[in-house]
């Protein structure tokens, strides 16, 4: 047995609402919302960053549950916005909780996706025997670049959970992937903000890596859609999701309950991290979760996750959704000094 025994997350306080952006650019609020599905998304504040968000989720993740942080032998943490272009958020992470230096750590990097190939790797590492227990991390702080559709989704945030043998939470019972090289999103070498190519995101990106990975999950495991209370998938806005669900003749309600974008934004390595724990801190024991992560350039990672007696005692003290209601609402100029679109003049 593999699985969870701890999770933690977190998010910015602040927040912005779609309308402000678009007043800033002169847009009709009203159809971006409709076309996205987002309502507002967080921001960082000015001593915030991928690597304090993961510290955060992590120490939330160890807090919960009494782990002690010398027990564990691995951290990964998935992000395409770490602070440092060479220097590990990994170390950086396991000095803050005090973890033992005898571990291994290292930085992933896969899009969206990094995270959930973060759970591959300690899932083979806790299943051979290697470590006893490890932690994996995905989180950023999105870039977008001013008056760009991006900017309207592009939030922040930072999930956590611990892996071991004992599952007290729930049981990570198989994984799939698929994988191609499909330029749909990239960012070059010392680019601060990533370009899109609009045509590919879609269908031959999200949608084909995303239905493609689950179908193969329920092909290897020989289950149906029916067998499954929950389905999360990688949520770039609020309305891929519903759309993915849709193709597969999944009903609303086992999807919505780990949709979060519509509410805080699109928190790319976090997006799926987040909508796990939306679930996990309302599922009840011997429930079967379908999950799917998109990374773009393109991949996706699908996992069979079954919920244990022990998640009625071992969830964080604060949902997800109360962390959500408490915000702070900023205009566009304070958004753009603490996401750094606003450089400073030199003489």
């Amino acid at each position: 047995m593999v699985g969870i025994s701890a999770y933690g997350t977190a998010i910015p306080l602040r927040r912005i609402r779609v309308e402000e952006i678009a007043r800033q650019w002169g847009k009709d609020p009203s159809n971006i919302k409709k076309g996205l599905n987002v309502k507002e998304k967080t921001v960082r504040n000015q001593d915030e960053d991928s690597a304090t968000l993961a510290v955060e989720a992590s120490r939330e993740a160890i807090e919960t549950n009494g782990v002690n942080p010398k027990d564990i032998e691995a951290i990964y943490v998935g992000s395409e916005s770490p602070p440092y272009a060479v220097k590990p958020t990994a170390g950086i992470v396991a000095e803050a909780i005090n973890a033992t230096p005898n571990l291994t750590a290292a930085d992933l990097e896969f899009a969206c996706k990094a995270g959930t190939a973060g759970i591959q790797i300690l899932m083979g590492m806790v299943k051979s025997g290697q470590i006893k227990k490890g932690m994996v991390i995905g989180t950023d702080t999105s870039q977008s670049s001013p008056n760009n559709a991006l900017e309207y989704t592009a939030g922040c945030g930072a999930g956590a959970l611990i892996l071991d043998n004992e599952a007290k939470i729930a049981e990570i019972k198989e994984t799939t992937s698929y994988t191609t090289d499909t330029p749909d999103f990239w960012r070059r070498e010392s680019k601060e903000f990533p370009r899109h190519g609009g045509r590919f995101t879609g269908e031959p990106s999200y949608f084909q890596h995303t239905l493609k990975s689950t179908e193969r999950l329920l092909e290897i495991t020989g289950m149906d859609k029916n067998d499954f209370d929950y389905f999360i998938f990688h949520q770039p806005n609020g309305k891929f999701p519903l759309k993915a669900g849709k193709k597969l003749g999944i009903p609303l309600e086992k999807i919505k309950p780990g949709l979060v974008t519509p509410m805080i934004g699109n928190t790319y390595s976090a997006a799926t991290f987040l909508g796990l724990a939306n679930v996990l801190d309302q599922a009840k024991p011997n429930e079967r979760i379908l999950l799917s992560s998109y990374g773009s350039g393109a991949g996706s990672d699908s996992f069979l996750i079954e919920t244990q007696p022990g998640i009625l005692t071992s969830r964080p003290k604060e949902t997800l959704k109360d962390k959500i209601r408490r915000k702070k609402y900023v205009d566009y100029g304070t958004y753009a000094r603490y996401m750094g679109k606003l450089k400073e003049a030199h003489p």
